[in-house]
């Protein structure tokens, strides 16, 4: 129990720390139709369309062929 005490009582004192840290607003840029524009400039539906992408990611495309036999 006492290290799980020490542990929660760490966590708040993280959390205290973490409520005063300010930090810059950073712009997101991304290819669209052959030229890059920021996202923050993309009307509803594409930013809709830009947050659901989803990014390909070479370890789990080798795990998931790797496991198919032919």
């Amino acid at each position: 129990m006492e290290t799980r005490e020490k542990l929660l009582k760490e966590l708040e004192e993280l959390n205290r720390e973490l409520e005063n840290v300010k930090g810059e607003k950073c712009e997101v840029w991304t290819r669209v139709m052959g030229y890059h524009r920021p996202v923050s400039e993309f009307n509803r539906g594409k930013k809709s369309e830009f947050y659901e992408r989803r990014y390909f990611e070479e370890g789990v495309a080798l795990n998931r062929f790797s496991s198919k036999t032919c």
